[in-house]
């Protein structure tokens, strides 16, 4: 892990996960500033899950676990709200948080571990068949870009993670594993 960085946080009431795309509505001046210093300096800004609070109004209490947002697309909707397409990054860890004036909450945080490029192991192979099930019935917008990639831990627990019904506290769970393995077993245990 590296050190602390400062990084803009948007709580939300879903777990952003790593390769997992989130559609957003962004209407709040604090959020407007945030996208637009980002884009100026070139940076990023975390999602975490809200712990209490809203989306909307007084600053809520992230997860100390998320996600680094990108920007994939933009758009102004008819109503003239903002609205963006976010894919997920890097891992993270909330050391600590500050709420600025603007009601916008900055968290220090550390970068978590890069995820190994584990193959799966024999136990977890049930899981890439029912990915690829799923897969099949949700549509191509999650295919693999490659078949070796269901072959691979880390890719199929975070598609599984993404596409399964799990409760928002479940994928919270899995964003803290640092093994992928322990993520895949995590998942075995929760299927009927």
């Amino acid at each position: 892990m590296s050190g602390r960085v400062a990084l803009p946080l948007f709580p939300l009431h879903a777990v952003l996960l790593p390769g997992a795309s989130i559609g957003l509505r962004v209407f709040e001046r604090r959020y407007l500033d945030m996208l637009r210093d980002c884009s100026r300096e070139g940076s990023s800004f975390g999602s975490c899950l809200i712990l209490q609070g809203e989306e909307v109004g007084a600053a809520a209490l992230p997860a100390a676990f998320g996600v680094e947002a990108r920007v994939e697309d933009f758009d102004m909707g008819r109503d003239g709200v903002l609205q963006l397409r976010l894919r997920g990054a890097r891992r993270f860890h909330v050391e600590q948080t500050r709420v600025r004036d603007n009601g916008l909450v900055v968290g220090e945080v550390r970068w978590c571990p890069a995820d190994d490029d584990d193959e799966l192991r024999p136990q977890h192979a049930l899981l890439s068949t029912l990915l690829q099930h799923i897969i099949e019935q949700a549509g191509s917008d999650y295919a693999p870009t490659s078949p070796a990639q269901l072959d691979q831990a880390a890719w199929v627990g975070w598609r599984l993670a993404q596409l399964l019904p799990l409760e928002e506290p479940q994928r919270l769970q899995l964003l803290q594993l640092d093994d992928v393995h322990e993520r895949l077993d995590r998942m075995l245990g929760w299927l009927p």
